[in-house]
């Protein structure tokens, strides 16, 4: 498939560019990503990038440098020397990232240490997953009834212990809807925190698994069930947890479930009668 007419950046020997795939399915890829895909020499990417992405670059060698929790895994200095090699030797480099380079991804390390070493670089941006998953579960990170503020959130930090630098008192008080990344290993102790800061335990939690693929799973819950219910559920990461009223426009807008025929739940989920007419 030929890219539109475009004046469209060249990949240059010697350059590198970080690259985001998006949260899984191809389609949520950009063409600039597409375009560096069909230009690449060697593709570092991550364990989240879906085969059907690389299956775009078949002139190019393919490096796994995938990082999941609790697995062996390349350390990510090592990786972002070898973007440094890979680009003194001359290769046209791609760095493809899950999601966004920018969020949560490592992204701003690799770039920072290509650029101490002399390296060019292009960033290129994707889908966040805590923006497109969440779409594709039929949830809105923003909807103007339920929310004016959104708060991305990780779940661990550097070590992969749960993240003591936040403030969850202020998070849970100052966000209306939280979106946590990487929380799963840590959910007992987030929700216990949010609760104790004053969130009810029946707010509204949604749980989304492998999100935009085809083995996606959306696990409604509370807060004060989550724990249990992912346990009884068999839910596992990667994932993406949602917290706030924000879940409960799922019962209208689960696009999906509504092309395999299933029927909205519920018209108006927030309760507030008729919606008023666009301004």
């Amino acid at each position: 498939m030929p890219l539109p007419q475009g004046q469209w950046p060249t990949l240059e020997p010697g350059w590198v560019w970080l690259c985001g795939a998006g949260p899984g399915d191809p389609g949520l890829l950009t063409l600039h990503a597409l375009n560096a895909l069909r230009q690449a020499d060697v593709v570092i990417y991550d364990a989240l990038v879906q085969e059907a992405i690389l299956d775009w670059a078949p002139q190019a060698e393919h490096i796994y440098a995938g990082k999941r929790g609790g697995k062996p895994s390349a350390k990510q200095r090592d990786i972002s020397l070898r973007l440094v090699d890979l680009a003194r030797a001359g290769k046209r480099v791609l760095r493809l990232k899950g999601g966004d380079p920018f969020v949560f991804g490592r992204g701003g390390e690799e770039a920072q240490t290509l650029v101490q070493h002399n390296v060019p670089i292009r960033i290129i941006p994707g889908i966040s997953a805590g923006i497109g998953g969440l779409a594709y579960a039929g949830i809105p990170v923003t909807h103007r009834d339920v929310n004016q503020s959104v708060t991305f959130v990780t779940g661990h930090d550097q070590s992969g212990n749960a993240t003591e630098s936040l403030d969850w008192s202020a998070i849970s008080k100052g966000s209306q809807v939280i979106v946590i990344y990487m929380g799963m290993k840590h959910i007992a102790h987030i929700t216990a925190q949010l609760m104790e800061a004053g969130r009810p335990a029946s707010e509204p939690v949604a749980i989304v698994t492998t999100a935009t693929t085809k083995d996606q799973q959306v696990l409604e819950t509370t807060l004060g069930t989550c724990v249990a219910d992912i346990a009884a559920a068999g839910a596992e990461p990667p994932a993406i947890i949602c917290v706030g009223r924000a879940v409960a426009m799922r019962q209208v807008l689960d696009w999906q479930g509504q092309i395999a025929g299933e029927k909205p739940r519920n018209l108006d989920p927030l309760g507030r009668g008729r919606p008023a007419e666009s301004a």
